[in-house]
């Protein structure tokens, strides 16, 4: 399976059969339960780093800025003490 590599603790699907033949049942949870905080998620990095959309009044044409922004956006969430 290529998801082998990644520690994966459970699957959030809808009850489409393909799923359920082909994900463990024991880590395979249908439904809506953890959607909120995955499209939250979502939302909060396509708003954070709108800096490399073109089309946005946020956005920096240098590479600085780029790494810069992102970095920041990295450290902020995903190592905050």
């Amino acid at each position: 399976m290529l998801l082998e590599p990644f520690t994966i603790n459970f699957f959030c699907t809808d009850d489409f059969r393909v799923y359920s033949s082909n994900l463990p049942a024991e880590k395979h949870i249908t439904g809506k339960l953890f959607t909120q905080r995955i499209e939250r998620q979502n939302l909060t990095l396509r708003t954070r780093l709108k800096r490399l959309n073109r089309k946005t009044i946020g956005f920096s044409k240098s590479e600085e800025m780029h790494d810069k922004v992102i970095g920041t956006f990295i450290e902020r969430e995903f190592y905050r003490c």
